[in-house]
């Protein structure tokens, strides 16, 4: 009863006129910015900060400002996923791997309509479970410690080889060079250079968002540029303007799982919506592929990433909002904006400042259902944008690419960057390697890297604290489990496709 007193409350004060406005307008706003790649919710909120501050706006207000455009973000990067197979940002990339495909096929209202479906389950189920269990959350978040995480991303390093299915070896491959390529910059401990060839420039390291442009825009137009002399000049078919609502039923059990899988992986501090929608994918993956659909416009492998992308945004805010500790990026730049306004998250936020947390609860729900209204109606007005011609197309997504990357760091040195990361997307495609674990690898790279030398600091060097706590060794457990079926399928399969190509010949 005191829950429902407060979110009561909550609701009081997210529907005056203001806020109401300033959720609505974040809503719309971050749905626009998740769509343009290279932008992203990270870059979005933080480019964002100063016109709220400019507005001279309440802190609460503020806050559900920003969070709603967070949520928008999370909702629109799946549109240039699907539409044009170039992830908004890094957490839509799952969606290029089913809603491509689906968009190809010419059910580009479908897919889309699905991913508003999805999305809002997910955003739904992490908004309740902030509002019931968000300190019991928290609390079992704080048992993980740096030997844990360590082992964490192990694991999910090693999940990547079910994504190539047959060819493991090469999603491993990519996720090895993903994580030498985010070792590059400065040493955390030391201080010293590493892999920077001298360059100023590198001493932060590679950019994520500029390497996932390049990967993904860039090299889709070397694909282009490649195939356009061969090319039919067919348009892509572009479908019906709104879809039925018997077309978005096959993805609901699996935007369910998959937001129950994103929201535990968001209130982790330090998975973030990458991993949430990683990991969903996955495991519906390996849970429902029996006919060999996914990868080929399967909608359960569009619903379950989606889902857990957004059950992850979610879930991001609790370890923030009664920790104090950021659950992914773009919830670190909302903390910066907090403590800047004198407002220090943590256990006692609640207490102190109910009024704020509550009504940000509030406004969370307001901004699901806004955004579930606001995005299906706009399905036709999307999917129109497959009948724009390839050579008009393409110069299109270079404008943006660049001037969404442009916009970061207003570096000519990260233009380039991204013209070399898609040169070695290109070849990536062409050697049929997914690109996928190359940007797991730099995302997660630097966090694993940090949590092995704390571990390793607690122990004065022991490595066997890797191995000591019980999560870990269940973690590690599952590794070897995972390793062993990938490879061992990987192995069942290719024997079949030679015992075929025996009978053939004979």
């Amino acid at each position: 009863m005191e829950i429902l007193s407060s979110l009561a409350d909550g609701f009081a004060i997210a529907a005056t006129p203001t806020n109401l406005l300033f959720a609505v307008f974040g809503c719309f706003l971050g749905t626009i910015i998740g769509a343009l790649p290279g932008i992203g919710p990270v870059n979005g909120v933080a480019i964002l900060i100063p016109i709220a501050f400019a507005l001279k706006l309440d802190p609460t207000t503020i806050l559900i400002l920003l969070s709603c455009i967070y949520y928008g973000c999370t909702y629109g990067g799946r549109i240039a996923s699907i539409m044009l197979n170039i992830p908004g940002d890094a957490s839509s990339i799952m969606a290029t791997l089913d809603g491509h495909p689906m968009a190809k096929a010419g059910k580009a209202s479908e897919a889309l309509a699905i991913s508003a479906v999805a999305s809002f389950i997910g955003s739904s189920v992490a908004t309740l479970g902030l509002t019931l269990f968000a300190p019991f959350l928290a609390k079992a978040a704080i048992y993980f410690g740096p030997s844990d995480y360590f082992a964490l991303y192990v694991l999910a390093f090693a999940m990547i080889s079910g994504l190539g299915g047959a060819n493991p070896w090469k999603m491993l491959l990519a996720g090895f060079i993903g994580l030498m390529l985010s070792s590059v910059g400065l040493d955390p401990g030391t201080g010293m250079a590493r892999y920077t060839g001298g360059s100023f420039n590198l001493y932060d390291g590679f950019d994520p968002i500029v390497a996932i442009v390049g990967l993904f825009a860039i090299s889709e137009v070397l694909l282009y540029l490649e195939t356009a002399t061969h090319a039919s000049g067919s348009l892509v078919p572009m479908g019906k303007a709104i879809p039925r609502f018997r077309e978005m039923l096959p993805g609901l059990g699996a935007s369910f799982r998959g937001s129950l899988v994103g929201f535990v992986s968001g209130i982790l501090p330090g998975a973030g919506a990458s991993q949430g929608a990683y990991m969903a994918y996955v495991i519906e993956r390996r849970f429902s592929n029996k006919n060999n659909t996914f990868g080929k416009g399967d909608p359960r492998g569009l619903a379950a990433p989606e889902a857990g992308d957004n059950a992850a945004a979610g879930g991001a805010l609790i370890p923030m909002l009664t920790l104090g500790i950021p659950g992914s990026g773009t919830t670190a730049v909302m903390l910066a904006m907090l403590v800047s306004l004198n407002i220090q998250p943590g256990p006692l936020l609640f207490e102190r400042q109910p009024q704020m947390v509550w009504g940000l609860i509030a406004s969370l729900y307001i901004a699901n259902i806004v955004l579930l209204v606001m995005n299906i109606p706009l399905v036709g007005l999307f999917t129109r944008m497959l009948t724009m011609p390839q050579w008009i197309l393409m110069p299109f997504i270079i404008i943006v690419s660049f001037l969404g990357v442009y916009s970061i760091s207003h570096s000519t040195f990260d233009l380039m960057v991204m013209i070399g990361f898609g040169v070695l997307g290109y070849i990536f495609r062409k050697l049929d390697i997914s690109l996928i674990p190359l940007v797991l690898g730099m995302l997660l790279g630097a966090d694993m890297e940090n949590n092995l030398r704390r571990a390793l600091s607690i122990s004065n060097g022991d490595f066997a604290i890797l191995v000591q706590s019980p999560i870990a060794a269940t973690l590690y457990s599952l590794t070897a489990l995972i390793l062993l079926g990938a490879f061992a399928l990987a192995l069942l399969k290719s024997r079949r496709e030679r015992l075929d190509t025996t009978e053939v010949e004979d």
